[in-house]
């Protein structure tokens, strides 16, 4: 795995200094929020660029070593500077808003400026150093955070193998849950949630396709958004699907959260998703403090789940129900087929979608096409499939186009199956503003045999499939493993969603154990 090993003599060159001169008094900045660090920032207590290095030091310590997490894939060689240059705006009064100066990761399929190649965490992309930003990371550089590094996560954003293991790719290893280190950290966005639960940085940009910001974000006791389709450009990140990819932000809190999705929204001609964008750009950390549950209708689904998850899901109402919320029990929906049609949809997409993007990556690529990734693969197979094949890739490679009527059948399926007969069935039937679920069970055990191993509830895919919006907020423990509760809403609710999951949260607050700093125990037998 020679860009692995590469990838850790960088880590040790650029960090190993940074981790000796902190030695002695390190910056107690892993609790902080990313609200918190922000303030801390805009008043002087500390500065961006030793936030950059506590930040760096910490990942020396525990990233390859230590309990080994393996949620950061790269560093950005320019943070430091980039975080020097904060220092100067706010030293000279040119702050450039709460996030200027505050250090974050990106998920390993979004491309940036920097010397970072975006691998998608595949060794086919090595080499794909594009030298620009996703319009997405122009618009946070924009605002002021400094790009950190490259996180790990799922190979191909789990699209590879019905097989595959959360978290793991060729170039970054397997992410490990912090909480619980045998335990999945759930895809794709693994190290963006591994991260920032581990103190890693203030915050994470993920993606989703389905759940894959929502689902690390619960199992990380962290908060996650899937915006709504559209919200957010999609332009120079590795896809899977045009119907359904999004980047979401990951944060410790809901404020974080709306904090980094109110600099992530705009407009971009080259993804028509996204014409209305504009008209949504918002400060949408500014009404938290007033939002207010009295009298708001929320629509309570309740699939199938063990004693212990439903305890949790239980008190998470009794709180909703203590704020005011008018909670009204909704039946399940029908959906029989839905699987079907979305996997028809997804790998049609995905042959189309990746397809193109390669033919913009750098001439150092030569993987050019999906059928190239597919021979690269099997050329590789020591260090690409040690764990799990690329079935997927294969059935998408027999797909025929976006023509296909069977891709356009199974499209218009999905969304009614999701949206008309789904999501907006059981908002309108229950006249409610918003749905919340459980949004995943805890996290199940790293398997390279089976891969991935659940059978729980998960509220990812009707929303995924709908375009709607999927805020999952810290709902407590499960035996030592966190879980969270989701909040979904009709498109361009994200106002309302963040609303009702901070006054959750605030609710809740520590004394409930909403959200406890990991502790790495080897499995839940160690943590007794």
């Amino acid at each position: 795995m020679k860009f692995l090993l590469r990838t850790t003599a960088a880590f040790c060159c650029l960090i190993a200094p940074l981790s000796q001169a902190h030695a002695r008094k390190p910056l107690a900045i892993e609790g902080m929020s990313l609200a918190q660090l922000s303030d801390a920032l805009a008043q002087g207590r500390i500065g961006s660029v030793s936030a950059t290095q506590a930040y760096l030091a910490r990942i020396a310590r525990l990233n390859l070593r230590g309990p080994a997490l393996h949620a950061v894939i790269a560093l950005n060689p320019d943070a430091l500077a980039e975080a020097r240059a904060a220092d100067r705006r706010r030293a000279n009064g040119k702050r450039l808003g709460p996030l200027d100066g505050v250090p974050i990761l990106i998920k390993d399929n979004i491309e940036t400026r920097d010397a970072m190649p975006t691998t998608a965490g595949s060794l086919a992309l090595k080499n794909n150093i594009t030298h620009r930003d996703a319009p997405v990371i122009a618009l946070l550089r924009g605002a002021g955070a400094v790009i950190l590094g490259k996180a790990n996560l799922s190979e191909w954003a789990n699209m590879r193998s019905p097989a595959a293991m959360s978290g793991w790719s060729a170039v970054g290893g397997q992410t490990r849950n912090p909480y619980v280190l045998d335990r999945s950290p759930c895809g794709s966005s693994s190290g963006s949630a591994a991260g920032v639960a581990a103190g890693f940085a203030a915050g994470a940009l993920g993606t989703e396709t389905d759940g894959s910001v929502v689902c690390p974000a619960s199992m990380n006791a962290l908060v996650g958004l899937k915006p709504t389709l559209g919200l957010v450009s999609r332009t120079h990140v590795v896809p899977i699907s045009h119907s359904q990819d999004t980047p979401g932000p990951i944060a410790p809190g809901v404020r974080d959260v709306a904090m980094l999705l109110s600099a992530m929204i705009g407009s971009d001609p080259a993804d028509p998703a996204t014409h209305d964008a504009d008209a949504h750009r918002a400060d949408y950390a500014a009404g938290l403090n007033a939002a207010s549950l009295q009298g708001v209708r929320i629509a309570v689904l309740r699939p199938a789940m063990p004693a212990e998850l439903a305890e949790r899901y239980d008190a998470a109402l009794a709180v909703l129900r203590a704020r005011g919320a008018v909670l009204i029990e909704a039946p399940l929906p029908h959906l029989d087929g839905l699987d079907a049609a979305e996997q028809k949809v997804l790998l049609t997409d995905l042959k189309a979608d990746l397809n193109a993007y390669l033919a913009t990556t750098p001439s150092a690529v030569k993987t050019r096409t999906l059928a190239d990734l597919i021979a690269f693969n099997d050329a590789h197979k020591t260090t690409e499939m040690p764990y799990f094949a690329q079935e997927h890739f294969l059935s998408a490679q027999k797909t025929t186009g976006l023509a296909d009527p069977d891709y356009l059948a199974a499209r218009a399926t999905s969304l009614r199956l999701a949206g008309a007969e789904g999501l907006d069935a059981v908002l309108s039937k229950a006249n409610a503003s918003l749905i919340v679920e459980p949004t995943i069970g805890p996290a199940w055990p790293i398997d390279t045999v089976y891969g991935d191993q659940y059978s729980g509830p998960s509220s990812n895919q009707l929303p995924a499939i709908a375009g709607y919006p999927n805020l999952t907020v810290p709902m407590g423990l499960v035996r030592e493993l966190p879980v969270g509760l989701s909040f979904i809403g009709r498109p361009y609710t994200e106002a309302a969603l963040l609303g009702a999951g901070y006054v959750y949260e605030q609710a809740r607050g520590d004394r409930q154990n909403t959200r406890r700093k990991p502790k790495f125990k080897p499995s839940v037998d160690a943590i007794r």
